[in-house]
């Protein structure tokens, strides 16, 4: 039996095998009126061809607490009932297809308000749909960006409240796994990182206190999700700096935080901070930092990183250097990539009926 094609079980959800889609943001939402950060067609079409490929888990794109928590005015949002109703079309689709349904919650910072990627993605005003992000510290994220308004605590708290509100959403629209960002550069990467803040009350400066707002997050989100469900925490494992950034060994101790805290599996990613740090890039390059996360805290994991064939993944998973892999790229080039691999490592996926002359 191939590795990668075993079941995994966490709490009391039990996802079908270890191949698994990362949150991949489509920037395909209607930008305001009653229909912002709604999913649509593309949205649907999108999501239930990877499932009907076989994908275990699908985590949705990252989907933003509050209109202003967007990376972009079009992105997926769940701060209203109408966002609700229309990703239980897509939740349902997913467990007719035996796919695990998750959602990302997301507040991008200081890296909101952006242009869509294809048009150049850089910073938007009020003018093309944008507003004024928010952040620890009143830094730019790179030249061209604008300074970002510093939160206040009152901010921040109410922040954290959003994210309680959207795990009760995520949970009425039939996701059965949430994961909160934390990598990447957005709000709490940037509350994490002494690069991007710079605060001298009790969210910034020592770990402690930088680690404090993403805690908090967690704890409100774990208080609303049910006790059978997992939580999930995406990581930048580092910022890829040699000074003045998170680091390895950082993620390392917040990994034994987190999991003190409810969190059931560490999504390890790494970058997106500091928009001039050199990453090396190359197939597997992130697999070590959860590799060692798993192997120092116990807390189950999740590979990501230019994972593109069936015997990479495969060894990733017998090699106990983490419990699942994340394929993005390659999901987008094959949405049948979890069928295809299992005819090469002769394991057992799901194949919708309409679909059996291609078993």
């Amino acid at each position: 039996m191939s590795a990668l094609f075993e079941t995994y079980t966490l709490r009391d959800v039990t996802i079908p095998n270890r191949v698994w889609m990362p949150p991949m943001c489509q920037y395909s939402a209607a930008p305001e009126g009653p229909e912002a950060g709604v999913p649509d067609d593309w949205h649907f079409a999108h999501y239930a061809a990877r499932a009907a490929g076989g994908t275990g888990l699908i985590i949705v794109e990252a989907t933003g607490v509050s209109p202003e928590g967007r990376i972009s005015p079009y992105d997926l949002g769940i701060w209203n009932d109408t966002q609700v109703e229309a990703f239980r079309r897509i939740t349902r689709f997913l467990v007719s297809q035996g796919t695990v349904p998750a959602i990302q919650l997301a507040h991008a910072g200081r890296k909101a308000s952006t242009d869509q990627p294809w048009r150049g993605g850089a910073p938007v005003g009020a003018d093309a749909h944008g507003w004024q992000p928010v952040a620890p510290s009143p830094v730019a994220f790179a030249e061209g960006h604008p300074v970002p308004g510093e939160l206040t605590v009152a901010g921040i708290q109410a922040i954290v409240g959003q994210f309680a509100d959207a795990a009760r959403r995520a949970l009425a629209a039939g996701f059965e796994i949430a994961e909160v960002h934390g990598a990447h550069g957005y709000l709490i990467n940037e509350f994490l990182s002494p690069y991007s803040n710079h605060r001298t009350d009790e969210y910034g400066g020592s770990y402690e206190n930088r680690t404090r707002f993403a805690l908090q997050v967690v704890d409100a989100v774990r208080e609303v999700w049910p006790d059978d469900k997992p939580l999930f925490f995406r990581i930048s494992a580092t910022d890829w700096l040699e000074e003045q950034g998170w680091t390895a060994d950082d993620t390392v101790r917040f990994a034994a935080d987190l999991r003190a805290h409810g969190i059931d599996l560490l999504d390890v990613s790494t970058g997106g901070n500091a928009a001039g740090a050199r990453i090396p890039v190359g197939p597997g390059y992130q697999v070590p930092f959860a590799a060692r996360v798993k192997a120092e805290t116990g807390l189950p994991v999740a590979a990501v990183g230019l994972i593109t064939d069936a015997e990479q993944a495969e060894k990733i998973i017998a090699n106990g250097e983490a419990d699942a892999v994340l394929l993005g790229r390659e999901l987008l080039r094959r949405p049948s990539w979890a069928r295809e691999a299992a005819r090469e490592l002769g394991g057992d996926v799901h194949v919708p009926d309409q679909y059996h002359r291609s078993v």
